[in-house]
């Protein structure tokens, strides 16, 4: 039992922790002070709930089906390179940094923080393959009992990692207010966005 609530937690702290993009929308959030409970709360139910669905049988299923799996990571490379041009146009013209000038703490609209969050949630096919695909995939030998324990790892990596990260942020904030810093974020982004989609093309070509 106790085995098992390890390896949900190494396998998902193994997925969560590399840098992605809801990752740095958090750590975004969290250096604006911009509803961040909402923000952590969101990207933690719908890993529970994604990870849940995959434990559970969904999982092992679409793992075992290559049309779903590479179709998911096609839709995936279009998002991600989407998302990486655009961090990089935000760099070019400093749009991160006049938002944070231009607006108080918790001053954007709690709707818009919860769609934005949603969208860059569910919108990124490569969560799906995270949460769904590979850790329900490796939990598609076990038994029940396993498979619970197995979530109940998993899903506490993930509440402490989305919570840390987003009030931890806040300790960022003294620096980001320096124009640079907000570049070099939106660079960063963009140069991860990229990479994770040409490796997602890596495993649609070599994975056939």
């Amino acid at each position: 039992m106790l085995s098992e609530i390890l390896r949900g937690a190494l396998i998902s702290a193994s997925l969560i922790i590399a840098i992605g993009a809801q990752n740095l929308f958090v750590l975004k959030q969290g250096i604006l002070k911009n509803h961040i409970f909402y923000v952590s709360a969101i990207c933690f139910i719908c890993d529970f709930v994604l990870m849940s669905i995959g434990i559970l049988g969904v999982g092992s299923f679409i793992s075992c089906n290559p049309l779903i799996t590479n179709l998911l990571a096609i839709m995936g490379v279009f998002f991600l390179i989407w998302y990486g041009f655009s961090a990089f146009k935000s760099a070019i013209k400093g749009t991160s940094n006049m938002q944070i000038e231009s607006q108080n703490v918790n001053n954007s609209r709690l709707i818009k923080v919860v769609v934005a969050t949603l969208a860059v949630t569910l919108l990124n096919p490569h969560v799906y393959l995270d949460t769904v695909v590979i850790v329900g995939g490796i939990a598609g030998t076990l038994n029940s009992e396993q498979k619970l324990a197995f979530l109940i790892g998993a899903v506490c990596v993930s509440f402490v990692w989305f919570f840390g990260i987003g009030y931890g942020a806040r300790l960022l904030a003294p620096l980001f207010k320096q124009k640079k810093m907000w570049i070099i974020l939106d660079c960063l982004v963009g140069t991860v966005m990229l990479y994770i989609a040409y490796r997602l093309v890596f495993y649609v070509v070599y994975n056939n």
